[in-house]
This record gives structure tokens, sequence and C-alpha cells, in this order.
């Protein structure tokens, strides 16, 4: 019989008592002992089921337990613990478990354990899985909470979390006093989540002596790492990771996208048993891939067995078709990614082999043109390490790079090349609430950081001091991008809240719009031609959201074949649909009003483009030459409209607008504006801050917008009748709206 947990205190760890709330050594006894034991779950009281012992059989297979004793050792005797190994180690499912146990023995009285995902889908599948595996429900014991679905309890022992949201949860609980230990998973990926994390809760260590922290990595974490919390290297726990039986370089002269294709089909007619990962660099060659891959399955002879490809797209709503450890396809499936996070196929243990481009695309932000960089490099050795032991001991990884390249020791830091705008408006939060200056591992870059500073005094969320104004905070509610919650609180004041609350969900889900392959790519172009606005493409996504609700809510359409039919991703479309939700209700929830719907109107169309502007007025160009060569006044570059825009080549009855907003400005990939509306130069002068049009820079389209300040609205819209070119009836005003 197991001993009794509770009865356990803080000290009982230094003796080296047992903590595990079950007999494991009993288990070679069989099942049936345990039927007439009845051994009780210390975490909600009932018999442990027949299935808790088989997974727990399981379960001591993992590299990870013969690590059980050391971790609980150093987890009671210091404040911080890393613990150094794969996904395929079982540490992101058994750490957690043991650190829950660990809270069990003193009762909770320093709070409940906490991980930390950078994947929702992770965050949901390891609670899903552990919950299982603790013989408890899901939702009560263990639960998880990610972006617009919480599925947990307030007295739930054991929560997993993606790392925004524990940000989030920090503007609440400041010092996050529910939690007695917090695990941070894959903290070697250095994203700017998990660093901004890691430098707050050195901060929140320092005041709360009694918590726990522990950091689970890949790959063995560098000195500067190892140092931040304490000064000195944290106790390290190494992880006896799963080899791999083979790997073979290879160096592709005919590029590794061709190679990696050819080793695909070879794998296949090798009659060989396993799945296979193939890592690519970019999501266009994921889908031109895939499509190869389906073209080639009918001259596969039909006696090698199905082979099925399926592009996995981290970060797309239901982007895995079929969820990790189903093996009930019959054939071989190819998991085609770009992913530079191996751990997306933790439980996928049906893989035999990997095939390793060994490159990856960074997005690097340029702070001076407010707009990011692709850059194609190395992996770091530790991802390479990581996708080459995916294959597990007995499959073959074939990398496409000689053997002797030098790969980058670390994964380069998110922080050091991201747009921290939003950043930097949570830790003005985070200040408030008592927190002191984040102490980054690796500092952001310092141009950035003013950039985003900048950008928060033009959009008025800092006052005079450089603290967090009103409007700063209230911005802060929302889970927005900084212009975005501008724009949808300027919606307020406008009177039209209904329709920038859809247009700022469905610009932060993923993109609605699906791009088949080339043979429908036409196909589906004409169909999303049919919710076109001649407004804009922020008014043509109101029309989606509202053709899908209409089709939801009939009882006789069937809205996912619809949404198939329409070439429009149904689960991007419904996480709009939640996040409108969520917004109005913290509109609410602050006792902001809320406008009744009008879209359509002539009022409306105008509010909708002021609130637009009232938050992305540092985001407007003008055709300079009538050929669609669009002038970006913040920094005199030159940029077209996107091809399946209103205003796009697709679309020249509606002609080239003079004037727009854009949302995104995708300098690398194909220099285009996207998310593109039609605006008035004197609608501009009326939203934007005296002070950012001063600090344009000059132009012709500066000078344009000063000619029309000084003379006036009337003036200029007689000038442009004379010349022919229409300008929409409305009367101006010049003077600065209340919201800025």
């Amino acid at each position: 019989m197991a001993q009794d947990i509770t009865s356990l205190n803080e000290e009982d760890f230094f003796e080296g008592k047992s903590t595990c709330c079950y007999d494991t050594d009993a288990l070679a006894e069989g099942d049936k002992e345990y039927d007439d034991i009845l051994e009780l779950n210390q975490f909600d009281g009932l018999p442990y089921s027949s299935r808790f012992y088989k997974l727990l059989r399981e379960r001591k297979e993992l590299p990870v337990w013969k690590a059980r004793s050391e971790f609980m050792d150093t987890l009671a005797k210091g404040q911080f613990v890393v613990v150094s190994g794969t996904a395929e180690t079982g540490r992101s499912s058994q750490i957690p478990q043991w650190c829950a146990e660990f809270c069990l023995s003193v009762q909770f009285q320093h709070g409940m354990v906490v991980c930390s995902q950078i994947h929702a889908q992770q965050a949901v599948d390891l609670a899903l899985r552990v919950a299982d595996e603790m013989d408890v429900n899901i939702g009560h014991e263990v639960g998880y909470c990610i972006p617009l679905e919480t599925c947990c309890a307030n007295d739930t022992v054991l929560r997993y979390c993606t790392d925004n949201m524990l940000l989030r949860e920090m503007m609440s609980d400041p010092l996050l006093e529910r939690y007695g230990v917090i695990v941070v998973d894959q903290a070697h990926q250095r994203t700017v989540a998990t660093d901004v994390l890691l430098g707050l809760l050195k901060d929140i260590a320092m005041q709360r002596p009694e918590l726990h922290v522990v950091l689970l990595t890949s790959v063995e974490p560098g000195p500067k790492q190892m140092k931040h919390f304490t000064g000195s290297a944290m106790p390290l726990i190494r992880l006896e990771n799963p080899g791999t039986e083979e790997v073979v370089y290879r160096s592709t002269g005919e590029g590794y996208f061709c190679a990696a294709l050819r080793l695909v089909l070879e794998i296949h007619r090798s009659e060989e048993e396993g799945d296979v990962v193939v890592f690519l660099v970019t999501k266009q060659e994921i889908n031109l891939a895939h499509d190869i891959l389906c073209h080639e399955v009918h001259s596969v002879p039909p006696d090698l067995g199905e082979l099925q490809p399926i592009a996995v797209h981290p970060g797309q709503p239901g982007n895995l078709p079929i969820r990790a450890g189903d093996d009930t396809t019959r054939g071989r499936r190819v998991f085609l990614t770009s992913s530079p996070n191996e751990d997306f196929f933790w439980a996928v243990n049906s893989i035999s082999f990997v095939i390793d481009a060994g490159l990856e695309k960074r997005n690097v932000y340029n702070p001076r043109i407010r707009t990011n960089s692709v850059v194609i490099q190395p992996i770091s050795k530790g991802q390479a390490k990581g996708r080459r032991q995916l294959a597990g001991p007995t499959g073959k990884c074939f990398c496409l790079y000689p053997e002797d390249r030098q790969l980058p020791a670390d994964i380069r830091p998110h922080i050091v090349e991201s747009d921290i705008t939003s950043t930097v408006l949570f830790l003005k939060r985070m200040e408030i609430a008592g927190l002191h200056q984040c102490d980054f591992i690796d500092r952001p870059d310092p141009e950035g950081l003013m950039q985003a500073l900048e950008e928060l005094d033009y959009l008025a969320a800092l006052d005079n001091d450089g603290n967090l104004s009103e409007m700063g905070i209230i911005m802060s509610e929302f889970p927005l991008e900084p212009q975005l919650a501008k724009t949808l609180l300027a919606s307020c004041e406008f009177d039209c809240v209904s329709e920038v609350a859809i247009i700022a969900a469905m610009l932060t889900a993923p993109t609605c719009f699906f791009v088949p392959s080339v043979d429908l790519k036409p196909e589906a172009t004409q169909c999303h031609m049919k919710f076109q606005h001649p407004e804009g493409d922020h008014f043509t996504l109101v029309n989606v959201y509202k053709a899908f609700k209409q089709h939801q809510q009939d009882p006789y359409c069937d809205v996912e074949k619809w949404c198939q039919d329409s070439f429009l991703n149904h689960s991007s479309l419904l996480m709009a649909d939640a996040l409108r939700t969520e917004l109005t209700d913290t509109l609410k929830r602050i006792e902001l009003p809320i406008s009744v719907p009008a879209f359509g109107s002539r009022s409306n169309t105008l509010n909708i483009k002021r609130a637009l502007l009232a938050g992305f007025f540092m985001q407007v160009a003008r055709d300079v030459d009538g050929s669609g060569n669009y002038f970006i006044l913040t920094h005199k570059h030159v940029a077209q409209i996107h091809p399946l825009s209103t205003y796009g080549a697709k679309s020249p009855k509606l002609g080239l607008a003079e004037w727009i907003l854009f949302h995104e400005h995708s300098f690398s990939e194909d220099n285009c504006l996207r998310t593109v509306s039609h605006i008035t130069p004197a609608q501009f002068i009326e939203m934007a801050p005296q002070y950012f049009f001063y600090n344009l820079p000059p132009s012709e389209s500066k000078e344009i917008l000063q000619n029309i300040l000084n003379r006036g609205a009337a003036q200029y819209h007689q000038e442009k009748k004379n010349t022919s070119k229409e300008e929409p009836r409305e009367d101006h005003t010049f003077d600065r709206c209340v919201v800025q």
C-alpha cells in the first residue's frame, strides 16, 4: 500500500522519504493484486483504475523515470532546477506530475503547479495525456488554459497553459501566488514570451522564496541561461536521450528540396516500415512538396501501400489532420513541416525516418521600416540533434548537408529580432502591478526598443513621463497588438464597435482564406472575390464573417462543407468568432459602449475608416504614379498591393485607390501590402496625431497632405473635381480626435 503522501512535509524530502502516491515497486505482482488492495488516488480519493497501472508500467520505461529520485531531491533542496532531455524522454509529461506530488506533500500551502508551453495544441495534448496517466478527470485535478479556451477549475492541481496565457494571468496576479511550482517547458526555444516570463520570474522568485521554478529544455542551456536566476549555475539533470540508429549526411548538389522528395519515394519503395518527417524551410515549400507527392502517389505500385503526405504548419488551427499517436491509418504518412519545434511530434511514435534540410526561416524585424525581413539560416546544433532523435533508436535520419557544416551552438533569442511593441506595453502594465524591471537573459535591440516606445507614444498609450496612460492601461486589457487595441477603443467613440470587433478578431486569427493547389487556385480566387467589398479588405473580412455566421445559424446547412466549398478555413473562422466574443465581453467588463450593428450604411463605413486610422495611421501609403507603386509615408519604401486584395491585380474593375491604409507589409516575400482599404488624405489628417504628421520624412505625399491641412478640405475637393478625380462628399474637420 502506498504511503499517505499528505502526511509528509518538506523536511521529509531531505530525509529521502518516498513521495510517490503509489507503490511502483509492487507492479511486478500484477494488476490483480491491486484490485484487492484498492489503493486510493491521493489526488481525488478514488481507487486507481486498471488503466492507471497499465500506463504506469509504460511510464517506468521512459528515460526520465531513471532520474525521478534525483529530481525530487533537487526540487526539495533548492528553488531552481533545470532538466535537459528531448520530448521523447517524457520530460513534459512526467516532471509536472512529480511537481504536483511535491505540492501535495505540503498540502498545497504554497500553491499548485503550472506548466507553460509554446503552442496551444501541445498544452491540450499534454493535459489530456497527463490526466489519463494520473487517473483523474480533465478539467478538474488536471486542466489546461489556452487562448479562447479554458478547461480547469479553481482547485486544479496541475495546469498546462501557453506562456502567453501565463503572462496575461500576471496582470491580475503579478506574483503568481496561486502556484507553488512553475514549470517552463521548451525554454531552449527562446521565444519572446518565454524570455519575458523568465525575466519576470527572476523578480518574482526573489519576492517569493517558497516558489520553485523548473526549466525543461531539449538541449543543455548555455552558461548565460544557467546563471540567469542566481548568478551561479543552477542544478542540472541530464536525461538519457534515446539515440538514433543511423545518421546519413548528404551534400545535395540538386538542392535540398528535390533531394528530400526523392528520398521520400526511395524510402517508400524500400518497403521498410514507419512514417517520415521532412523538415523543409518555408510554407511554400511544404505546400509544393504536398502537391508533388500527391501527384506521385498515383505512380506508386499498390502493393507498397498508401503514401499519405500531410502538411503541418505549426501555429495554424487544426494543422495536424491526424493527431499525434493515431496509428490507425494504413500505409505510410509523410509529415511535411517547417517547424523549428520538433516537439510537435512528441507522441507520434510511428516515426522511423527523418529528412532534415538543416535550415530554418526566421523573421527579423527591422524597426526602421517597421516590417519583417525573412532570413534563411542554418539550424542550431541542438535543433539538429532533436530532429535526429525523432527517428528513435531504430530509425534513420538523413541530413541534407555535409557532416562538417558548422552549425550555430544555440538558437538565437527571438527577443533580439522581433517587434516588441506589445511586449513593452505589457511590461509597462507590470510596472504598475509592482514588478521591477524585467531582467532579460538577452536584452532587446535598443533601436527596436526605442521604436516600440515611440509607437506607444503615438498611440497615446504613454503619458508625458513615459509611464502607461489610462488609454494604455485599457489597451493592455485586450489580447491584441497595440494598434488593433487602439482601433477597437476608437470604435467606441465612432459607434462602430460591432464591425471593428469583427475586423480585429479576423486580423488576429490565422487567415481564413484557404489557397489550394495550382489546379484549384483560379476556382478559389473566384470564390473569394464573391466576398470582396469595394471599400477594401477590412470590409471584406466583415462580409466573410457575416456569411459564416449566417450559414452557421442555418440548421439545414453544413457549415464545414460550406467553408470547404468556399475555400475558407473553418478552424480560423471559429477562432475569430470566439475572439470576437472575448473582445465584446472585455468591452462590457470595463463598461465601454457597444454600438448597434450598422454595416453597409454610409456613416458606418466612414466611422470604420476613422477607427482604423486611429490605430493604423502609421501604415498609410499613396500611389505615386497611378500604376500601383505605393509610397509608404513613414520610411519612403515603395511596394505593391497583393494580387488577391480588393484593389489587387485580380480586381481591375474597382481601379487603384490613390491613398490606402494597410495592415501588413510582407517586405521580403513579395514586397506586397496586405489587407488594404481605401482612405482619403483628409481622413488621414483628421485622425493622425499632429506630432506624428510633422515627424514624417519629407516627400511629395507629405507636401500634398500639408497643402490640404493649410487650405482646408473644401478647396482640395474642388481642385480634385476639376481634375476629374472623385472624392467622397463628406464634411471634414481637422480637429484632433478625442481618442488621441
